[in-house]
């Protein structure tokens, strides 16, 4: 650094400037402990809102006809109706090819076994020898691992019924009471500002979850008839997985097709790999052509960004946080746009009702 810059850094590095800077770094601690320590509540309305404003436009269409108290009924009953109807029927359709996905597990494992004892007798004819009884083992132990925290996983949604409740009372609460919880926690902000963040927050987070619905929807339909025509085992829990992990945006759909890929090993390597390119063919659909439809008035953002936003969020609240932290970023890129303009308020109708 030259002596001009040197200086000129130390003589703005004051009292005032370090106290600032401890100030500021302290209230960011003191807010991520807050989160930590009320992270289950905070969760529970994070949630509810999120429901909240996607039934928000089923809402509006049939405000057109009926009154808005009827309306909110009307379409929280259906969408609760819906989605515990769909929860059941995938429910027990998972649960009862669960004992063709154990024992396609367990024949991996078998094979994965003989394969070892193959190479440990090529290598010993070179007189080379190698144990690959302890990579096994472990081996052996992540699997088991991984089965057991998808039962845990399982075991404690449905240990928090209630909460899932509790979600639901307050989402239901939060779509007839909606517009004026909104007003009232912007109520210190100005009209443009206001604006500004409704804008972004319906630009975000809604199209973000409304896309990622459609598309997990679309992808997780088209590889279950895919997985059928190929034959595979089990194709309504492989056509699950792939949806879930699709919700996960950057990364989630190439790593839900490698776990398929290596479910569907022990029933051969041609299966495996029409299975592979198939799920990648039906992902490049998605990708080049239906997403840009989708999103195209979401979520612009650098894919740098995208992969930072996704780590960061995925490192303060895990999995939750990976869902979140996309949405989150783009509110924050949006409010830091200085071009307000840019975000084509004409094309999108309001989603956070004020009356």
């Amino acid at each position: 650094m030259p002596a001009r810059h040197r200086s000129y850094f130390w003589h703005r590095l004051t009292n005032f400037v370090l106290i600032r800077f401890l100030l500021f770094f302290g209230a960011g601690w003191a807010t991520l402990e807050v989160f930590a320590y009320f992270q289950g509540i905070l969760l529970i309305f994070i949630f509810a809102a999120i429901l909240a404003f996607l039934l928000n436009y089923p809402t509006q269409w049939l405000r057109r006809f009926l009154p808005r108290e009827v309306a909110v009924t009307v379409v929280f009953l259906g969408g609760l109706i819906l989605l515990f109807g769909l929860l059941f029927t995938i429910g027990f359709a998972v649960l009862s090819q669960g004992q063709d996905l154990v024992a396609s597990i367990t024949e991996f494992l078998n094979a994965m076994e003989q394969l070892s004892r193959h190479m440990e007798a090529l290598l010993a004819e070179r007189n080379i020898q190698i144990d690959f009884g302890a990579v096994e083992a472990k081996f052996r132990d992540q699997v088991i691992e991984s089965i057991g925290s998808s039962l845990g996983v399982i075991q404690g949604i449905l240990g928090n019924l209630v909460d899932l409740i509790i979600i639901a009372v307050v989402s239901f609460f939060m779509l007839l009471d909606g517009g004026r919880l909104w007003q009232w926690l912007l109520q210190g902000m100005s009209t443009t500002g206001r604006d500004r963040l409704t804008l972004a927050v319906k630009r975000n987070f809604l199209g973000f979850f409304w896309s990622r619905l459609l598309l997990s929807l679309f992808f997780a339909i088209s590889s279950f008839f895919v997985f059928l025509v190929i034959g595979v085992p089990v194709p309504l829990i492989l056509a699950v997985i792939a949806g879930v992990f699709n919700m996960i945006p950057g990364i989630g759909a190439t790593i839900g097709v490698g776990l398929i890929s290596l479910i569907v090993v022990p029933h051969g390597i041609e299966r495996t790999l029409l299975v592979l390119f198939a799920c990648i063919f039906l992902q490049q659909i998605q990708e080049n052509i239906l997403m840009p439809r989708i999103m195209q008035n979401s979520l612009r953002m650098s894919p740098v960004v995208l992969f930072f936003a996704l780590l960061v969020g995925a490192r303060l609240a895990g999995l939750v946080g990976l869902f979140l932290s996309i949405p989150i970023a783009g509110v924050i890129l949006s409010l830091m746009d200085p071009d307000p303009n840019s975000d084509d308020e004409d094309n999108l109708e309001p989603a956070i009702e004020t009356t």
